[in-house]
């Protein structure tokens, strides 16, 4: 960085003392708690749910035992697998390019993905409803408050399904168990544990980034004789309760809760308020900003021209994506940190005279100042300071998933629960009757699992079938060294799928907006199909090639992530492309979004190969 004398011109960079912390001191201090925390087996350390433990994810609480119906036997143009925003997405954007021979396959009740499972306690959507929620204007609706719970948002994704006729095209309580590619025939096989065989000309799988549970491979969980389930299955017959809270069931139980992530920060509040004794077991504190929920403004919301929510997502996603806008219309603590970096480019008489270093001490600066904030608010809200030490977040902000409570930190203040930090070594070993961690033996009546989703594992896991592309190839023999796609939609070997996710495109924080993305280019791509009669569609190996080593090449957020304490984000810290949000579009979800509208627009096929019938 550059030297300034006496009497130069004054470094952009503030000094400690105007900023009120070290910034050298606080990266030892990142670099410190990483190291307590990384561990050789990475994502290994988690183990899926099958065998005994099935029942942590097979389980589904919400329906009716016993449902049985007649098995199906169908040609058609589309099947969807996967009933969540992402597959609604699809069949909807499908329809509107007049596409409407489609089947769309989901193992849960009803519509709603995440939302259909995730019915814990508290549960509730971390982005701005306004933003999050699909397709409010075309229903009509205007959520209740500005960050939506469950609740509102499952019944969201049922008025999709009543008002968009998706009800008379789904089969629910149903799970695909294999997919086969015939080049005869050029048809998807697709068959299921209803014993339904579909013959599809296209498949479009959107199975959800977050869609399997997983559990902490901790040493004797198998051996736990009291209550246990995860909290993507809350067992309401057990806590009493619902999702509002008032869990009353358990105010003669001795519970514990494994993990602090987003689900936790939800859920706590309310086993804090019921259970007798509460032990909540941290590995690695969340960052935990205000949340600041309240009801929608009538007189906003009448003040809305047409066209305001694709508006407001637009400004939130450019926002984040680092594309100036004129005003931040979100202003939450998404972007808090932003508005950091503005305050210090403020100070700078001309910004273009920065130099790298400084550019990048700079950015460093105001995520400090945001984690700073962060680290203070748990000091005001927690009464005891050893528990608020261990509570405190030591990494940068875009570590790992922000989230916001203006009651998970207060919780701690109870005299009915009790922080046990792990001091980053995580539970020892669990037993009949207690977790043990550091020697000492927590004994629980009921042991719940906040321990999040499956990231990075294969796309067969994670849907539970397996798919045979041409000549028998399955995907998990053609990407047995990493996933192989076109712009994270379609790939060579496996025509007419396509995909929707997050893995090598340009994904967003708010999902639904990297879905719609998707699937409007999906949708365009089976309707050129079936208009030119096309058996095959697929992405040279040349085209795909490509774009995996484009969206592998090392960029700012592979170097950040370096720095970042273990988690889901960064393939516990590993690095190794099985990230949440490794292999992206580099120039980030608006530009991705605006270079397929373009390739449409141009009606350029390029790096696909189209056979005709």
């Amino acid at each position: 960085m550059k030297e300034h004398l006496e009497g130069a011109q004054k470094s952009p960079i503030p000094t400690r003392d105007e900023l009120g912390f070290d910034p050298a001191a606080i990266r030892r201090k990142y670099d410190e708690e990483r190291a307590k925390r990384m561990r050789p087996d990475g994502n290994a350390q988690y183990i899926e749910a099958k065998g005994g433990l099935a029942h942590y994810d097979d389980v589904d609480p919400y329906v009716e035992p016993g449902f049985t119906r007649p098995a199906m036997d169908e040609e058609l143009d589309v099947v969807v697998i996967g009933g969540g925003f992402g597959g609604q997405l699809a069949a909807i954007r499908l329809g509107q390019a007049g596409i409407t021979d489609v089947r769309i396959i989901e193992r849960a009740g009803d519509f709603g993905g995440t939302w259909y499972w995730n019915r814990y306690p508290g549960a509730q959507c971390d982005i701005e409803s306004y933003v999050y929620l699909p397709l409010l204007e075309e229903t009509g609706y205007m959520p209740k408050e500005r960050y939506s719970f469950a609740p509102e948002i499952l019944e969201h994704a049922k008025r999709i399904g009543r008002q968009f006729g998706l009800y008379e095209r789904a089969c629910f309580q149903t799970k695909v168990t294999e997919m086969r590619w015939n080049a005869e025939t050029g048809r998807w096989g697709i068959r299921t544990d209803r014993g339904d065989v579909f013959r599809a000309r296209f498949v479009v799988t959107a199975l959800g980034p977050l869609n399997r549970p997983k559990l902490p491979g901790i040493p004797g969980i198998e051996s736990f004789r009291g209550h246990s389930f995860h909290t993507c299955r809350w067992d309401y017959e057990y806590t009493g309760g619902d999702s509002s809270g008032n869990l009353h069931k358990l105010a003669d139980k001795r519970v514990g809760i494994i993990g602090t992530g987003a689900t936790s920060v939800q859920c706590v509040v309310h086993l804090g308020t019921s259970a007798e004794q509460l032990y909540v077991f941290q590995r690695t504190p969340s960052s935990v900003d205000e949340r600041g929920n309240a009801p929608t403004d009538p007189e906003w919301a009448k003040s809305l021209e047409p066209g305001w929510q694709q508006e407001r997502t637009d400004n939130f996603n450019k926002l984040l994506s680092g594309i100036p806008v004129e005003i931040d219309m979100v202003a939450d603590g998404w972007t808090r940190g932003l508005r950091y970096h503005e305050d210090l480019m403020r100070r700078i008489e001309d910004p273009s005279s920065l130099i790298p270093e400084e550019t990048a001490a700079l950015a460093e600066i105001a995520d400090h100042q945001q984690m700073e904030y962060i680290r203070k608010r748990v000091e005001r809200l927690v009464d005891d300071r050893e528990t608020a030490e261990a509570l405190k977040p030591w990494y940068g902000q875009g570590c790992k998933r922000p989230t916001f409570s203006d009651e998970y930190l207060p919780t701690f203040n109870r005299p009915n629960v009790k922080l046990v930090d792990t001091n980053g070594k995580g539970v020892e070993r669990v037993t009949e009757n207690a977790v043990i961690v550091d020697g000492v033996a927590y004994e629980v009546d009921c042991l719940i699992f906040g321990s999040g989703f499956e990231v990075g594992t294969k796309l067969a896991r994670q849907g539970q079938f397996e798919a045979y592309g041409r000549d028998g190839v399955s995907t998990s023999e053609a990407w047995g060294t990493g996933r192989r796609t076109l712009h994270g939609l379609l790939s060579h070997g496996f025509p007419n799928w396509f995909h929707v996710g997050l893995r090598q495109t340009g994904a967003s924080l708010s999902l639904t907006y990297t879905y719609d993305t998707q699937v409007l280019h999906i949708a365009y791509l089976v309707a050129e199909g079936l208009a030119r009669n096309a058996k095959a569609i697929e992405a040279t190996t040349e085209a795909e090639q490509a774009w995996v080593d484009l969206v592998n090449q090392p960029g700012p957020l592979q170097e950040y992530q370096k720095r970042c304490t273990p988690g889901f984000w960064n393939s516990e810290g590993k690095l190794d492309g099985n990230g949440f949000f490794d292999e992206l579009y580099p120039d980030g979800p608006v530009r991705f979004r605006e270079m397929l509208e373009e390739l449409r627009n141009r009606g350029d096929f390029q790096g696909l190969t189209i056979a005709r019938t």
